[in-house]
């Protein structure tokens, strides 16, 4: 049984090193693929609209397995989950490369998301197992660094890529990071105690379809599907998450921990979170619209421009998750998300015709804030629960993390909609999108606020 930590040295830095590549790859096969979407329509001569489906299996899949995989983890072991997720990456992306048809390449993007749970539902479980406990904040703070860095690096490594060959290859280039990951894995991830108990499958399906039907839901609200069908995935989804609750209260080890929201420091940093995911989903997915359509800037411009937001989270993660393992993290997240919120503000009332100066000091400013908040507050939820429910816990978190970009993304194409953004509707409708995340920031800096007082 490991106590605290992994010795100082090598042994720790190569189990640091094959958890990074792991988290590296699953952020970037979004952020890439994404960048591939034309190319690959091209290709296997499919619409514009279907190949959107490319991302959607991804996300899809890997949204309605987190939770059951993180039980599983604490079942067999988190060195056990993840070494099996990157296999199964790796083949999922061999398969995306040699995809013939969109059918077939559907399928791959679906392993791929499954592969992508594995890894990213234990991350937080293996860091608290790799870092000693009075390191903890700066190990979650590193990952956070992984995630931004990843996310801000995505489009140029796509572009570079593209230009060597065409689009499998962004797929292919996964397969020898995911095998030195897995040898990495092998000899230095660190052996865990396993909960004994079975693996509850009707737990995992209910997780599963509660999941989905909302998914559907929120994407059926943004692209104006018919209101019978968005009732009814809302209502089952309502209804199966229920279910999928009540029957974790009556479990003596329940898939998803509900006794982990009795602790008021868990449940309001959960939350303050999701919300926070929201707010970044919502601005992600606006800002390259608002920069392009409303502001007329080129498509390398608008790029330079968004790379603000993730190079100051990955330049300040660091440093604030030392800082969480010495000060009050909710201190900490206060002063974060008011930045992040007053950032979100001050580029929503950005004058007709900004500087590029202008732009990028607000992004920075709303990046900084992010990355101030998040690392201590992954840090708080993981000391809230036991060490031997941290795979559930980091479960939870990967759940809320994803529940909220979704969410986001969605919301910003039903405002969209509502502004009638084709339709000359465009500088209003960024604006609101805008607004509507600092709003969702604003939320998370009342909700994370209340932890002071819990923590006195």
């Amino acid at each position: 049984m490991l106590h605290d930590g992994l010795p100082a040295g090598w042994p720790r830095r190569f189990a640091i090193a094959t958890i990074t590549i792991g988290l590296s790859m699953s952020v970037l096969a979004n952020s890439m693929t994404n960048l591939a979407l034309p190319y690959i329509a091209h290709d296997l001569a499919i619409s514009a609209e279907n190949s959107i489906w490319i991302v959607n299996a991804s996300q899809i899949a890997l949204m309605v397995t987190l939770l059951p995989v993180a039980a599983l983890a604490d079942i067999v072991g988190y060195r056990h989950v993840y070494r099996a997720g990157l296999a199964l990456f790796c083949l999922a992306s061999l398969a995306c490369a040699l995809s013939p048809s969109l059918p077939w390449l559907i399928a791959a993007r679906t392993f791929q998301g499954l592969g992508g749970a594995a890894i990213m539902s234990v991350q937080p479980a293996l860091v608290r197992a790799i870092y000693p406990r009075n390191m903890l904040g700066r190990g979650l703070g590193f990952n956070t660094t992984v995630v931004a860095t990843s996310l801000a690096a995505g489009p140029s490594i796509g572009a570079a890529l593209l230009t060597l060959w065409s689009w499998p290859l962004l797929f292919a280039i996964y397969i020898p990071l995911g095998i030195v990951s897995f040898f990495l894995g092998e000899r230095y991830l660190p052996h865990t105690t396993h909960v004994h108990r079975p693996f509850d499958v009707l737990s995992a399906i209910l997780s599963g379809v509660t999941f989905g039907l909302l998914i559907f839901g929120i994407d059926g609200i943004a692209h104006g599907h018919r209101p019978l069908m968005i009732v009814a995935e809302l209502g089952g989804a309502l209804a199966m998450g229920t279910l999928f609750v009540w029957r974790q209260t009556r479990l003596a080890d329940p898939m998803m921990p509900v006794d982990m929201f009795r602790r008021p420091v868990f449940t309001l940093s959960i939350t303050a979170g999701s919300c926070t995911f929201t707010a970044q989903g919502l601005a992600f997915v606006s800002l390259p619209f608002f920069f392009h359509t409303v502001l007329g800037k080129s498509a390398t411009d608008t790029g330079i421009l968004l790379t603000a937001w993730p190079l100051a989270l990955a330049a300040i993660a660091p440093v604030a998750g030392r800082l969480a393992d010495r000060h009050h993290a909710g201190v900490l997240g206060a002063i974060g998300l008011t930045c992040m919120t007053s950032g979100l503000i001050l580029t929503a009332l950005l004058p007709a015709d900004p500087t590029t100066f202008d732009i990028m000091w607000r992004l920075v400013l709303c990046g900084a804030g992010f990355g101030i908040f998040g690392a201590p507050n992954n840090r708080l939820m993981m000391n809230a629960v036991p060490r031997e429910r941290s795979g559930s816990a980091g479960g939870i978190i990967a759940t809320a993390r994803t529940l909220g970009q979704t969410m986001g993304a969605a919301l910003v194409a039903l405002i969209f909609g509502l502004f009638d953004f084709s339709g000359g509707g465009a500088a209003e409708a960024a604006k609101a999108a805008l607004w509507l995340s600092a709003s969702f920031a604003g939320t998370a800096l009342v909700i994370g606020s209340l932890r002071m007082k819990l923590q006195r």
